[in-house]
């Protein structure tokens, strides 16, 4: 990697899941099918999941799969098949036997804290590595700490594959956290037309989210080709997509309309979708 490359890759915020322990922000999590669109009766489709410097790339560390979850087109969980996890990533397969659009995801959220003591030291909870656990919160927060700050968090990260033709089942959000109500189907995307996708934050929209797309082959560039785009008042944007391709897209949500005892709420977004040539 070239040093230029390298700051680039570094600057960038991570997108994970709860279900997943980074030691570092820099570093990107990803699930990457083989092909998102299949045609055969009894259609299998390969995933490599990872986080990684550059996009697509397995070149940090192996995504855990225990938080990894699928929900058919029939509304229905589906299991992994073949489920390994190598040094540098894992990979698992999907047998996709009913027709329709199949999610897969991994998600989570819940609370975290920050706060002093008398003595000036920071404190944080939960801790590194460790998942936010309500009845913990409770005792292990001071309520009456100085400079408390309690936030509530949400994480997603997210592909999706069709078998035959597209359904919608499997698309419908949950009303929790930052998530994806696309509005053009993602597995009905191609080059040279535009997208358009609707970010929901709590199952209201999510004005003002920021979000980013990043096509694939980063690391043979010497640009990330970033797209930029600020969902609108209703909560969507708009991409016109300038090639065929594997793309990355992350968003990033904040405000202060939580629930108590919190008195913010963040949402992070993570996606990967194929654009398919005319």
């Amino acid at each position: 990697m070239t040093m230029s490359k390298r700051v680039m890759a570094l600057g960038f915020a991570a997108i994970t899941t709860m279900s997943v322990s980074l030691p570092t922000a820099a570093h990107r999590a990803w699930i990457l099918p083989v092909s998102t669109v299949l045609s055969s009766e009894d259609s299998w489709v390969s995933f490599d999941a990872a986080i990684s410097n550059d996009i697509f790339h397995p070149d940090y560390h192996a995504m855990g799969l225990d938080g990894v979850q699928v929900l058919g087109p029939d509304g229905q969980s589906v299991p992994l098949q073949n489920a390994s996890k190598g040094k540098h990533r894992s990979t698992f397969d999907l047998n996709l036997k009913a027709r329709g659009t199949y999610k897969i995801y991994s998600a989570g959220g819940g609370l975290t804290a920050r706060w002093e003591t008398e003595e000036g030291e920071r404190r944080f909870w939960p801790g590194r590595g460790e998942r936010p656990d309500p009845e913990k919160f409770k005792t292990e927060v001071p309520m009456d700490a100085k400079s408390l700050r309690i936030s509530q968090s949400s994480r997603r990260l997210e592909t999706f594959v069709t078998a035959g033709g597209p359904t919608d089942s499997a698309l419908k959000p949950t009303g929790s956290g930052l998530e994806l109500q696309p509005v053009t189907h993602p597995n009905d995307l191609y080059a040279g037309e535009t997208a358009t996708f609707r970010f929901l934050i709590d199952g209201e929209p999510a004005v003002g989210a920021e979000v980013s797309v990043i096509p694939g082959g980063s690391r043979y560039r010497n640009s990330q080709e970033e797209i930029k785009l600020t969902t609108d008042a209703k909560g969507n944007i708009a991409v016109t997509w300038p090639q065929a391709g594997m793309y990355f897209l992350e968003a990033e949500y904040s405000d202060d309309k939580a629930k108590a005892p919190a008195t913010s709420r963040r949402g992070s977004y993570t996606a990967t979708f194929e654009v398919l040539s005319l």
